[in-house]
Parts: structure tokens; sequence; C-alpha cells
């Protein structure tokens, strides 16, 4: 029996469609391309934009070193499934994040793909120039709307983090590069609790007003938000602050990441961080998890008929090299289960089944 074919009700086997890799999303309704869908589950064409965070915020988490060359890999692997935005690493101190001490020498030898921004993590200036001459593309700084995650995180206050931003943004603007601010526990803290909206939006305004930013990113830094705070956040941003490229960074710590996507889609967000396999944890934010997964975001968002710009099939695939790099299982359900119509064998008995069945009238 081949393994691609299913039964129907009426008791007769007909072949089933092929389809081994690529997700065929469901057709844009009759507004088009970009008209404004009446929910976030009718995706109608829109564009969204996956930044992928996993060679920087996933590796970074990790025990063990993965080797240089498979990260050149695995960039590349990345860069080839048409991700938008690539955080390809982080120019910290080897001595706080080991896992990311070869920063220069993947920055330097992956191959960068036309319309795909190759970004890096950076903590002061020290780390910019580094990030600059391995000519990286965007800045991305990090600070935290919560004092106390602050001192954990960056062992500064957040007066001094600003400050820091402030003399690297300079840096990257003499070098014609471009700069995001990420900041960190928007949506809560795992010290504090609960962070005002209000208070995270000053934030945003002073960080932006410091460093003359064109992106921001909203962090979930240990999966605290739901939707409905998501959504007025949001909204609330994209009020105050127009003009500003506007990113949504979840993690699936309490299992509400891509509820949290729709969400921020609801809200008018387009651009969302994920990462590969789902690997991923502040190692610095106690009961931090792994990220929202890239592939189960862009197989969702595909069959809702959203325009990820995601090949799947290859996405899966260099997700499939993941537990292989990092020495165990990834928390990825679309490696596991695969495509919704992924199809099965029918069963060795299958046609003696049917025959006792169709016995008995």
């Amino acid at each position: 029996m081949n393994a691609t074919q299913t039964p129907p009700g009426d008791g007769t086997v007909r072949p089933a469609a092929q389809r081994p890799h690529a997700v065929q999303p469901v057709a844009a309704a009759a507004a088009g391309p970009g008209g404004p869908p009446a929910t976030a589950f009718e995706g109608r064409g829109r564009r969204i934009h996956l930044q992928e965070v996993g060679p920087r915020d996933g590796l970074q988490a990790e025990e063990h070193f993965v080797d240089t060359e498979d990260k050149i890999a695995l960039v590349d692997a990345l860069s080839t499934a048409g991700l938008s935005k690539i955080e390809v690493s982080s120019f910290v101190s080897a001595t706080a994040i080991p896992q990311l001490r070869d920063a220069e020498a993947v920055l330097q030898r992956i191959e960068r793909r036309p319309g795909t921004v190759y970004s890096a993590l950076v903590p002061n200036p020290r780390g910019a120039q580094r990030a600059i001459e391995s000519r990286v593309d965007e800045l991305n700084l990090v600070m935290s709307a919560s004092a106390s995650h602050n001192l954990a995180n960056l062992r500064m206050t957040q007066a001094q983090s600003l400050a820091a931003l402030a003399q690297t943004a300079a840096l990257a603007r003499a070098a014609g590069v471009a700069v995001n601010v990420s900041l960190s526990c928007s949506f809560g803290c795992p010290m504090e609790g609960e962070v005002p909206p209000e208070a995270v939006l000053a934030w945003c305004e002073r960080c932006l007003g410091e460093t003359g930013a064109s992106g921001l990113t909203l962090c979930d830094t240990t999966g605290m938000a739901y939707p409905t705070q998501v959504v007025r956040l949001t909204r609330a941003f994209l009020e105050r602050f127009a003009g500003i490229e506007l990113t949504l960074h979840f993690h699936n710590t309490r299992g509400m990441g891509l509820a949290n996507v729709l969400a921020g889609i609801e809200a008018g967000a387009d651009r969302f961080d994920a990462s590969v396999g789902g690997l991923g944890g502040c190692p610095y934010a106690p009961g931090a998890t792994g990220n929202v997964c890239t592939e189960e975001i862009a197989h969702a968002l595909q069959w809702m008929g959203y325009d990820t710009g995601v090949d799947l099939g290859l996405l899966v695939q260099a997700s499939r090299r993941l537990p292989m790099l990092v020495g165990h299982d990834v928390p990825s359900q679309l490696l596991k289960a695969g495509d919704r119509l992924a199809l099965h064998p029918l069963p060795a008995d299958f046609e003696q089944i049917r025959a006792r069945a169709m016995a008995r009238g």
C-alpha cells in the first residue's frame, strides 16, 4: 500500500496529495495582499517578517560550545531559508558567554544573502567596534525596563546602561551602521513582577531619544506576556512612536508564544523574533526557557494565509541538524510531528480491516 494513500469514508482508497515538505498556504482572500484582515486569523497575504535569533539567543544558553564551522553553516542555511533578519552572534566578553567567543569569525565568514539583515548584539562601545569591524549590518543594543533585571543581566544601573547605549549608537552612526534597541522585561520581570506599561513606554522614549535608533524590540524575556497585555502595549507603542520599526520578542515559557504572536499581529505588529528549533533562554533570567520556535510560527502563519517569505522545507532542514549540534533534543514540535498534512502509511493489514468492515454490511 502506498504510504501517501488514505481511506475516505466509503471504504475505497484514493491517492492523497503529495506534501513532503513545503506548506501550501491558504489562498489570500479577495482583499488581496496587504488588505486589512478582519482578525489575526485571516492573513490575506499580509507580510510578516520573521527575524531569527537562534544563532545568538539560542546558542548562548547551551552548555557546550558549538563549533565555529557549524555556526557558519547554520547561519547560511537560515539565510537560504529566507529569514528577514538573522542575529548572528553577540560581541560580549568570552568570559561571560564563552559559547559565542567566535563572533568575529562567524560574522566575517558567513555568506550574505541580499535582502537579509545580519545583526549582532553588543553590550558596550568596545563590542560595537568589534562588530563594526566584522561588517555587521545592524547593532542590537540591550537594556531592561526592570531595574533589578538590568543590574543582574548587565551589571549596570538603568541610567548607566542608557549612557552606554548612547555612546555605542554614536559609534554606529559614524560607521553608517543601523541601530536597534531591545528592551528586556517589557512584559514583566521575574524578580519585580509587573512592569507598568507607562514605565516601559517611557524607557522606549528615552532609548530612542538617546540613540536615534530606527527600531526597537519589546522583549518578553521570561515568557510572562499574555495576549491582552500584548495587544495593549503594542497598540500604545505604535500610536506613540510612528515610523519606528517595532519588533516583538516572545518566549514560550508558559505555552502562550503563538497566542502572543497572533495578539501582536492583531494590534498591528509585523516583525517577530523567533529561534530555530525553539532554542534559547536568557542565562541571567530565572525561569527563562526557549524563544518561540521559528518553524512553528512560520508553519502556523503560512496556513493562515500570511506571507512570511520563508521556505519552510529549508527551515526545517536547518532545524533537524540542531540536536546533533547541541547534543540534545530541541523543543520544536514541528520537528516531531511534521507539517499538519504530513501523511503516514496505512496499517499493514488495512485491506483485511476494510474487507471485514465491508462484510459486516
